[in-house]
């Protein structure tokens, strides 16, 4: 029997309860599928921190190294000033792993209300592809003359070849999976000439000579938030740079239900090292323990789990359990009752 380890972060506030959720579907689906599931739960996050003073030591990332996955709750604290934990752990992650990609999926779940008038589920069926190691977020740049009236600060968005090249050809890869076979460049040439100078030339190298029957297309990143609005159904797999994923996967989370429905990957392709799970809802403190947070984004992170494993009828048969109980409605269920209707129907 096959044996996936499992590194669990369940981190801070609502992280916890929903992440209980999910190790059990996780669990679950395992034992009618034919795997098992090894799992290790490690304390990383606002409280650890404030208990300890350390975010994500390198002994530790030496261990999260040996699993297959990291399966992350939430992490964030009102007691730990901004940028600590996100970058003492959510960042170090990405980087040191080299989780070059961020997957978001934005599928609007039948019976889900969606805030785009007459849109139903058939219309919201799209992925996003996020570079996820480069750009602004390296924190090249600097600030000189602090504090005075002429004080300058610089963040540079930075991309080599290599970073490009190789999340366009997963992008690539995705699309070719698909039915629709269309992958779309999200950028701003028009402004950022020299950045998606790089990124349009590589992009139209890469689908001449390696992907052929993809259809490619391309918009400015402001049309494309309009029209993730306005015609949703255009978009098959889009790809983009770090800071542009970031703002647009976020409006897609809203499109499709909200945060408690957004799900996602940071995904290292090569698997020589861990990728990380997780929801992208947060730590919501101010709902810790009330039965109010929603497991659904949890569950649909387990069944992007599964797709990387490549234990896919595991992962349909738990997309097919989301679906199952969104149709049936749930309004009103806490997070124990939402997460006992997908046991049940697991």
């Amino acid at each position: 029997m096959k044996t996936y380890k499992i590194a669990v972060i369940p981190g801070d506030g609502i992280g916890p309860e929903v992440i209980e959720i999910g190790l059990t579907a996780l669990e679950k689906v395992a034992k009618t599928h034919g795997f098992a599931i090894e799992s290790k739960a490690f304390p990383f996050g606002g409280e650890h921190y404030l208990a300890t003073g350390e975010t994500l030591s390198d002994e530790s990332m030496t261990e999260l190294g040996d699993y297959d996955a990291i399966f992350l709750g939430a992490v964030g604290t009102p007691d730990v000033k901004p940028g600590i934990l996100e970058k003492g752990i959510l960042l170090k992650l990405r980087f040191e792993f080299d989780q070059y990609i961020n997957l978001r999926p934005v599928k609007l779940y039948p019976g889900i209300e969606t805030p785009l008038k007459g849109k139903t589920a058939k219309d919201l069926d799209y992925i996003v592809v996020r570079e996820n190691t480069g750009g602004l977020y390296t924190g090249i740049g600097g600030i000189m003359m602090k504090g005075t009236v002429d004080e300058v600060a610089v963040q540079s968005m930075v991309y080599n070849h290599t970073q490009v090249s190789r999340c366009l050809r997963y992008a690539f890869e995705l699309a070719q999976c698909r039915s629709r076979r269309t992958l779309a460049l999200i950028g701003k040439t028009n402004v950022l000439t020299h950045v998606f100078d790089l990124w349009e030339r590589v992009f139209h190298q890469i689908g001449e000579s390696e992907f052929p029957e993809v259809t490619r297309e391309y918009y400015h990143v402001d049309a494309a938030c309009m029209h993730m609005v306005n015609e949703p159904h255009r978009f098959d797999v889009m790809v983009t740079t770090n800071m542009f994923g970031d703002i647009i996967t976020d409006l897609g989370a809203v499109t499709q239900g909200g945060m408690g429905m957004a799900a996602s990957g940071n995904i290292n392709p090569t698997r020589t090292k861990p990728s990380m799970f997780e929801p992208v809802h947060g730590s919501a403190p101010d709902i810790v323990g009330q039965n109010k947070a929603n497991p659904l984004a949890t569950v649909i992170t387990v069944k992007m789990m599964l797709d990387f494993l490549s234990e896919s009828e595991a992962a349909q048969a738990v997309d097919d359990a989301i679906a199952s109980v969104t149709s049936a409605g749930f309004a009103g269920l806490g997070t124990v009752e939402t997460g006992e209707r997908i046991l049940k129907e697991l």
